[in-house]
């Protein structure tokens, strides 16, 4: 046969492969409307488990594997239908639309807002990037900033979420996942970190360093070049400066920043000695309320993948085919689990988008356990 000839049985295969696959997808709807009215479920294990085993079956042996996926696309494509079809007001979307109606259309200048540490923390730096005249409460642990935020003593938290260098800050997602508070805002904050010690302080007295453990992190190198100091963590590179300002001993130096060096009058033994010379942290403003401000381009998420094949190509196909950018994916296993995983996901999207909207019900629709963190602008 002919490459022409080929071609045109191909695209003759394929046109019949077009009008039975709408009409397949049409019918999910019916299967859908059922469901939903006899309070199923989307999701039929157990059917879909026959459905594979029927055309493995009938494939020959060479394409069975090319049949699994066929079908298992097939599958996953209509069960994103069906999740599609419920209505707005019962899912996420109606809370995003809530939320994009009735957050105001400036973010606000002045607010009440927590942050973990003390006064010159980077914490509080990002506070004061993210709003012109805020009243900043101090809280030792990120938890609390949390509960300060839940109890309504302050509108905002603000919080570390990852370090370029270091990775990400585990237990703010672990809290983010817990109290399920939405971010509203993200600033990306250049981190220069800097030896302070007391004044007339020699290099070479130095017999211990405090700082936070992602701060140590990101010295490392510095730190390797000076086995003979210990190094002591503590809750905050803040904390620690504070630390050094007050201790009777000269031989203890901190780890923080130069707005620390002047507000507890310490010197600057070692500028500059992060890993990096590019070293950011990412922080996030969360509330207790879902507020989306005009120009939102980032929208964060959480995800649980069941331990089988293909559960996280499918999720990441959904991404695919609206053709979303993922800007973060990363995997953390879930406690008591075996080999089973929740991912967090940052993607340039943003609600205004109907099919965004349609694919972020979806994913809260779908069986495995899901987190929308938030849509937001990130400075």
């Amino acid at each position: 046969m002919e490459l022409k000839d080929c071609r045109r049985r191909i695209d003759e295969i394929n046109s019949e492969m077009e009008r039975l696959f709408l009409e397949r997808m049409e019918i999910s709807l019916d299967v859908a409307a059922y469901k939903q009215e006899h309070h199923l479920p989307t999701f039929d294990p157990a059917r879909e488990r026959e459905i594979l085993r029927r055309a493995r079956e009938k494939a020959p042996a060479g394409l069975a594997p090319y049949v699994s996926h066929l079908f298992q696309q097939l599958m996953e494509m209509g069960r994103s239908y069906q999740n599609r079809s419920v209505p707005c007001e019962e899912t996420l979307t109606g809370q995003i639309r809530a939320a994009l109606e009735n957050t105001p259309k400036l973010f606000p200048t002045d607010a009440v807002v927590a942050c973990q540490g003390v006064e010159g923390a980077y914490s509080q730096i990002a506070v004061n990037r993210l709003f012109q005249y805020p009243e900043v409460v101090y809280c030792p642990r990120f938890e609390d900033v949390f509960r300060a935020v839940g109890a309504g003593k302050c509108r905002y938290g603000v919080l570390p979420i990852e370090n370029s260098s270091y990775g990400s800050v585990n237990e703010v997602y672990d809290l983010m996942k817990q109290y399920r508070f939405p971010i509203v805002r993200g600033l990306k904050l250049r981190i220069s970190h800097n030896l302070l010690a007391k004044r007339g302080t020699a290099p070479g007295d130095i017999r211990e360093i405090y700082s936070h453990g992602q701060a140590i992190g990101q010295c490392r190198a510095f730190l390797a070049a000076h086995p003979e100091i210990k190094v002591t963590p503590c809750a905050n590179t803040a904390v620690a400066a504070k630390m050094v300002s007050e201790s009777e001993r000269r031989d203890v130096a901190a780890i923080s920043s130069r707005e620390c060096a002047s507000l507890y009058r310490l010197d600057i033994l070692s500028d500059a000695i992060s890993d990096s010379d590019h070293n950011y942290t990412r922080f996030i403003c969360i509330s207790k309320e879902m507020e989306i401000y005009p120009g939102a381009s980032r929208i964060s998420m959480m995800a649980e993948m069941p331990h089988r094949p293909g559960s996280l190509n499918a999720l990441l196909s959904k991404f695919a085919m609206l053709g979303l950018n993922l800007t973060k994916i990363e995997s953390r296993p879930i406690l008591g689990r075996e080999f089973e995983f929740k991912f967090y996901f940052d993607l340039e999207a943003s609600v205004y988008s109907e099919e965004v909207l349609a694919l972020l019900s979806e994913l809260a629709a779908g069986p495995e356990p899901f987190e929308f963190l938030g849509s937001y602008t990130e400075l």
